[in-house]
């Protein structure tokens, strides 16, 4: 979803933490999002129940009234979609958040990346639109109905993966993407420490976009982090 396509989607995001909700209006703004924010629990549920949006982030540690409670009390009244945001981690946590309704659970530290990806995944799961079937990035054309790509207008022979991994890629150029993010996009499986089948694949794209002239050194690996294109 481009920050055209997110214009008229109004966010509501409830977190205690200043520094953090500074950050997240700067972000969501700068993509085309509006945005209202509270700061504590029952604020937080009161806006929720009574205000209209298309998507809610939900921090777990609130004053007043904690996140999964303000869940409970939406749920109760509401179907908006909400994405849970907790520095809580553990499978516990992360299955209370599921059980209490919530569409999606981040743990912190997240990236803004992985962040944008996941408000244009649930969105798109709760907002049907119009399916994107061409992309095209500088010299990178990309058709997912074909599965066809092409680079300098050459032909490129990739295989479903490959395919897979560079139409994420061109989705969010600049932007580093994470293994975590990439693994269910591209392998349709989750990612665990020590599998290196990405990079793999990767590596194999590399080569290939340099055949037809592309600067591979534009196909960034960030150690720890996660790829990027430029």
């Amino acid at each position: 979803m481009s920050a055209a396509n997110s214009h008229n989607k109004t966010l509501l995001l409830i977190e205690d933490d200043a520094q953090m909700r500074e950050q997240l209006q700067l972000l969501l703004h700068s993509h085309g999002y509006q945005l209202d924010i509270a700061a504590d629990g029952e604020t937080g549920a009161s806006m929720a129940l009574t205000g209209s949006y298309d998507l809610v982030l939900l921090d777990i540690r609130l004053p007043d009234i904690d996140g999964f409670n303000v869940l409970q009390l939406m749920r109760q009244r509401a179907n908006t979609p909400v994405i849970v945001l907790s520095a809580c981690g553990a499978e516990a946590d992360r299955i209370q958040g599921f059980t209490h309704g919530a569409d999606d659970y981040l743990a912190k530290p997240y990236s803004f990346a992985e962040l944008l990806l996941r408000i244009e995944a649930v969105l798109r799961r709760s907002q049907p639109q119009a399916a994107v079937w061409q992309l095209q990035y500088q010299e990178l054309t990309l058709d997912r109905r074909l599965q066809k790509a092409s680079c300098f207008a050459q032909y490129l022979p990739l295989t479903p993966v490959e395919f897979r991994l560079l139409w994420a890629l061109v989705q969010q150029p600049q932007q580093v993407l994470s293994k975590r993010v990439l693994y269910p996009l591209v392998l349709d499986r989750t990612f665990t420490e020590h599998d290196r089948s990405l990079d793999m694949h990767l590596s194999r794209l590399r080569k290939k976009l340099a055949s037809c002239g592309f600067n591979s050194e534009r196909l960034v690996t960030l150690h720890g982090k996660g790829f990027r294109l430029l």
